[in-house]
């Protein structure tokens, strides 16, 4: 897949496989230069009370807030990015702006690297273990 053929949300190409974090990762497939968007994931628009209900009934889940009433739930999304893990020590951020989640690239990437943000508050409230394996890694999500 050439760069001419992912969809205008998604500016670099991203791979899904196994992470050493957790589960799934995003991996980098091309170079992504610093301070760049990479991309963004879209789903189901849903209200914040849906989804704090869909998050007490799934170990996993991929829902942001986008807003006070607002949340998106990607559960179902085909983007590559919904993978991304959480590290204390990210290669990138996600900004959430006019309703979108995106991600961009805190410093360049080179290809194979995995994709990682700072989740920073969820719905765990420190009660999940970290396993970002980053040095002075916080130990919990």
């Amino acid at each position: 897949m050439t760069t001419a053929t992912l969809p205008a949300y998604q500016k670099f190409r991203v791979e899904v496989r196994a992470s050493a974090i957790d589960g799934q990762g995003a991996f980098a497939a091309e170079p992504i230069p610093a301070r760049r968007k990479i991309g963004e994931i879209r789903g189901e628009s849903v209200s914040v009370e849906q989804a704090r209900i869909r998050a007490t009934r799934h170990e996993r889940i991929m829902i942001v807030e986008v807003s006070a009433k607002k949340a998106i739930d990607f559960s179902r999304s085909d983007d590559p990015m919904r993978y991304t893990n959480h590290s204390c020590a990210p290669n990138a951020r996600l900004v959430i702006a006019n309703g979108r989640v995106e991600f961009f690239a805190l410093a360049a990437i080179a290809p194979g690297t995995e994709i990682t943000v700072d989740y920073g508050e969820t719905h765990h409230e420190g009660r999940l273990p970290c396993r970002c394996g980053a040095p002075g890694c916080r130990g919990a999500l």
